[in-house]
């Protein structure tokens, strides 16, 4: 057993000096992150919904697809904040498969990270230029911060991660919103002691430096679902659901008690259309309870130009090649309809 040393990759620094973020988008983005995080400390209204590809593979696509999302955006701005998901990064159950555009630029090809890297980043800044719109990206791998924390407006901590040490400590360090979703076992104790330690200060080891962080008062809870031990999904959107969040965070002494509403993976079964129903029984248990309404921030959902998903090496434009998503034509319907109704 060893190690294979490849090649060295940029530093962030190194990799932020060649692809630097233009004055005009540093404002977008500074905007942006203003409006979103007045949504979690309660100073606004707004319903954020999070949404985009379940992987972002294809710059092009991708960038068609956000363009779409900033013309209803535009449409809606007083009701929602609509923030893309570019996730650069996908984390896979068995280790096979597609990891993301930052490991494999190409789907087809062996990884290069330092090509990844730079796909990453290229992506989520042209991203900004073309639609104004600052997007979320999911935090898999905990040194990889530095290479878009100018960038993003949102991140998210998976399943797998959120009761990793080093990806809480380093969540605790951000300066935008971080969702730590609810871990595949559905214990809604570990996501909660993942917000407690993510809103805390902490010193630890980071990128081969000693490091501080002051916490991240705007850590909140993302609810995905579960499975049992049968491989059954249990979803944890219904209202029963919420009312047991908003009861837990008042047991435990975190600020700015938030839930974001996963509407795919264990919550639909990845049945992607049912993530229309599913987004619509949240809407109502927020209108039924003033509690549940001031909890409920937003819903994620997985959608792309194409609906369902492909197999790599299909070449579909604009159709997932991981997890299968709801379409453009119903997705549009949904976000008019989530304004309507939020």
């Amino acid at each position: 057993m060893s190690f294979e040393y490849i090649q060295k990759v940029p530093t962030p620094q190194e990799i932020q000096e060649e692809f630097p973020v233009a004055a005009s988008l540093k404002a977008i983005k500074k905007e942006r992150d203003k409006a979103i995080a007045d949504v979690f400390t309660g100073k606004s209204d707004k319903f954020i919904v999070i949404v985009g590809p379940c992987s972002a593979d294809n710059e092009d696509a991708v960038i068609d697809y956000v363009s779409r999302l900033a013309k209803v955006n535009d449409k809606v701005k007083d009701k929602l904040i609509i923030i893309p998901r570019i996730y650069t990064n996908k984390p896979r159950t068995t280790g096979e498969g597609y990891k993301g555009i930052t490991s494999q630029p190409d789907p087809e090809k062996n990884p290069d990270f330092r090509q990844g890297l730079i796909a990453m980043r290229h992506m989520h800044i042209r991203a900004i230029e073309e639609s104004g719109l600052t997007s979320a990206d999911e935090m898999l791998y905990p040194e990889n911060w530095g290479y878009v924390e100018d960038i993003l407006s949102y991140v998210a901590i998976g399943a797998r991660s959120v009761e990793d040490q080093q990806h809480r400590m380093t969540a605790s360090g951000f300066d935008v919103p971080a969702g730590m979703k609810n871990p595949t076992s559905g214990y809604l104790t570990v996501m909660l002691n993942s917000i407690y330690a993510a809103q805390h200060p902490h010193s630890f080891l980071y990128r081969g430096y000693e490091v501080t962080t002051s916490g991240n008062p705007l850590a909140h809870c993302v609810l995905r679902g579960s499975q049992n031990k049968n491989g059954r999904n249990i979803p944890n959107y219904h209202y029963e659901d919420l009312s047991l969040v908003n009861q837990l965070y008042k047991e435990q002494d975190i600020q700015n008690p938030a839930v974001i509403v996963d509407s795919n993976h264990n919550n639909s079964g990845k049945k992607y259309r049912e993530q229309v129903r599913i987004v619509k029984e949240v809407l109502h248990s927020r209108q039924h309870s003033d509690e549940i309404r001031k909890l409920v921030k937003g819903v994620m959902i997985e959608s792309y130009i194409e609906e369902g998903a492909q197999k790599i090496g299909e070449g579909i434009y604009g159709k997932s090649i991981t997890d299968p998503c709801l379409g453009w034509d119903a997705t549009e319907k949904l976000l008019y309809d989530i304004a309507e109704l939020s």
